[in-house]
C-alpha cells in the first residue's frame, strides 16, 4: 500500500474503532511521547502510510466464561508489598487486557478511548507474529532454518549478514552491531525509525529505506553466539519471508497466519518509502485477536475451532529451545530481568522452565503463555517510557497469580 492509499484506510480503521480520525497528526518528531502516545498506539494509520493485513471470512469463537479478576493479590516482583490485579493493571498505563482459559474469556477490559476493535500498535509483539509466520513457512518446506540470510535476501550481500542464517534472527544471535538503547537518538533502533519515516531524518546519510539501513549495518562478533536483543533481526526475517515467498511478509501472514487462526479483525503493518513494512515493531491490531494467536501455542498449533495453522515440529521447538539456548540468554551484554529463562524462535521464557512464555513489546505491550494453566492473556499499554521493569514484572506476576487462582 503506498502512502496516498493511507486516507481511505484510515479512515476505515478510525471506522472500525469508532473515533474519527484527527485533522491535525502528532508531530513526526513527537508522536512517541506524552502528551501524545495514548492516542498514537491507536491512530498509527491515520498519520503513517500502513499496509493491510487483511482478516479472512472465518472467525473462530471464543466464549464468555466471566471469573472475577480484579481482587487476585500480586506480590510486588522485589519489595515486599502486593497489590490486586485491578490496582496492577491501573498503575501500568493499560490500554486494554484480556484473560482466556481454554479459549474462553474469563475478564476483558478497556481503557479510556480503546475499544475491543481497535487496532493498537504492538511494538515487538510484532515479532513474535513475524516470526510464527516464518515457522509456518519452515513446516511447509519453504524455508530452511539453516538457509543463509543473503541466498533470500541478495541486497544483504557484503553486509553484517553475510554468513548468518535464518535461525540466526529467529533467537537473536547473528553478530550483526546494532544499539537497541531507546533513549540514544544515534542508536541504530532510532536511525531504523528514521529510515521509515517514522521520526524526522536528522541527517542525509541515514538510508531512505529499511533494506537499505539493514545492508548497511556491519559485522560486530561471530554469528551464533550470544543473545542480544536487536530489532533489525525481524525486519532481516521479513525480507527472507519475502524473498522464500515472492509476497509481501505482510500478505503472507495474512494468508498463513491471521486468516487461518480466524481473526476476527483485520490488522496493519507501517511501511517505509517504497512499501517494505516494519515487522519489528509496526504491526496493529486487536486485543482479541492476541489471545487467538497465542492460543495457537497452547493448542499444538490448531486455532480454536480446531484447524491446524502451526506445524507441531515448530511448537514443540519453541518449547524446547537449542541446545545452548539458555546459555545464550545468560551471556546477554544487556540485563534480561529473566534468570535462567531463554529466547526462541521470538518469544521470551521469563522462568527456568518452559511453561511461561511471552510475546513482548515496548511501552508495556504484553502477549502471556501458561501452559500448565492453560491461559492465554494479553495487555496493551502505553507507558511513558519505552522500558520500565518494574511494570513488566509486576505485570507477568498478575498474569501468574490470576493464572494460579483459575486453576
Amino acid at each position: 500500500m503506498t502512502s496516498d492509499a493511507v486516507p481511505e484506510f484510515a479512515a476505515a480503521s478510525a471506522s472500525l474503532a469508532g473515533v474519527a480520525p484527527v485533522a491535525v497528526p502528532p508531530p513526526l518528531e513527537a508522536w512517541q511521547r506524552a502528551p501524545y502516545l495514548e492516542w498514537s498506539m491507536q491512530h498509527i494509520a491515520d498519520f503513517l502510510p500502513v499496509h493491510p493485513i487483511a482478516r479472512g471470512s472465518r472467525v473462530t469463537p471464543m466464549p464468555a466464561a466471566p471469573a472475577d479478576l480484579g481482587p487476585v493479590a500480586v506480590e510486588h516482583p522485589w519489595e515486599s508489598r502486593s497489590a490486586s490485579f485491578d490496582e496492577v493493571m491501573a498503575m501500568s498505563h493499560t490500554d486494554g487486557w484480556v484473560v482466556t482459559r481454554h479459549g474462553a474469556v474469563i475478564g476483558e477490559r478497556y481503557f479510556n478511548t480503546m475499544a475491543p476493535t481497535t487496532p493498537h500498535l504492538l511494538m515487538s509483539v510484532s515479532k513474535s507474529l513475524t516470526t510464527t509466520t516464518a515457522g509456518i513457512l519452515i513446516g511447509d518446506g519453504i524455508l530452511d532454518p539453516d538457509g543463509a540470510v543473503t541466498a533470500y535476501v541478495p541486497a544483504l550481500a557484503g553486509s553484517g549478514y553475510d554468513g548468518a542464517t535464518v535461525r540466526h534472527l529467529l533467537d537473536m544471535r547473528s553478530g550483526v552491531r546494532f544499539s537497541e538503547d531507546y533513549l540514544d537518538p544515534d542508536a541504530e533502533v532510532r536511525l531504523l525509525e528514521q529510515a521509515i519515516g517514522w521520526a524526522p531524518r536528522r541527517s542525509v546519510e541515514v538510508p531512505g529505506t529499511l533494506i537499505e539501513l539493514l545492508a548497511s549495518l556491519r559485522i560486530e562478533h561471530d554469528h551464533g553466539g550470544r543473545f542480544e536483543y536487536k530489532s533489525c533481526e525481524t525486519d532481516a526475517l521479513a525480507f527472507v519471508i519475502e524473498g522464500a515467498t515472492g509476497a509481501h511478509a505482510a500478505d503472507v501472514m495474512s494468508r498463513r497466519l491471521w486468516q487461518e487462526m480466524g481473526a476476527e479483525f483485520g490488522a496493519y503493518v507501517g511501511i517505509d518509502s517504497v512499501g517494505a513494512a516494519m515487522f519489528d515493531g509496526g504491526v496493529c491490531a486487536a486485543l482479541r485477536d492476541l489471545a487467538r494467536f497465542g492460543s495457537l501455542y497452547l493448542r499444538d498449533g490448531a486455532a480454536l475451532d480446531g484447524r491446524q495453522v502451526l506445524p507441531q515440529a515448530w511448537i514443540t521447538d519453541t518449547y524446547q529451545g537449542g541446545v545452548d539456548s539458555r546459555i545464550a540468554f545468560a551471556n546477554a551484554p544487556e540485563p534480561t530481568l529473566m534468570p535462567g529463562g531463554m529466547y526462541r524462535n521470538g518469544f521470551w521464557f521469563p522462568y527456568e522452565g518452559s511453561e511461561v512464555m511471552l510475546a513482548l513489546g515496548i511501552h508495556g505491550q504484553m502477549i502471556y503463555i501458561n501452559r500448565a494453566a492453560g491461559v492465554v492473556a494479553a495487555k496493551l499499554s502505553s507507558w511513558p517510557s519505552p522500558q520500565d521493569g518494574e511494570k513488566l514484572l509486576w505485570t507477568l506476576r498478575a498474569f501468574d497469580a490470576v493464572s494460579r487462582a483459575l486453576v
